[in-house]
């Protein structure tokens, strides 16, 4: 089980990353567009301006059961340890022990 505040860190960066994605992606859009060097140095800084923890690329990808960021299935969204507890139960569907 992930420590709590880890978890609360990551729904909170979720919820920035909502909050800014519709002003990033304008000042990248306009970026792309503008042809003066200095305007596009301007238009850098104000992306640099909004909070790190609205980029969506610091967003890790946890467990939705244990909250652990290691070894994470991303079609189930779930750790390897919760995967392998499930699927013995018959809990996921299509999903069987490979024998050969």
């Amino acid at each position: 089980m992930a420590k709590i505040s880890m978890i609360e860190r990551e729904n909170k960066r979720k919820k920035l990353t909502k909050k800014y994605n519709d002003k990033r992606n304008s000042i990248k859009k306009s970026i792309k567009q503008t042809l003066d060097f200095k305007e596009k140095i301007k238009l850098q800084e104000d992306l640099q301006k909004l909070p790190r923890n609205s980029s969506p690329y610091r967003i890790r990808n946890r467990c939705w059961m244990t909250g652990r960021s290691r070894g994470f299935y991303r079609d189930f969204g779930l750790s390897r340890h919760v995967f392998r507890e499930m699927s013995h139960e018959c809990l996921l569907p299509g999903v069987t022990k490979s024998s050969w």
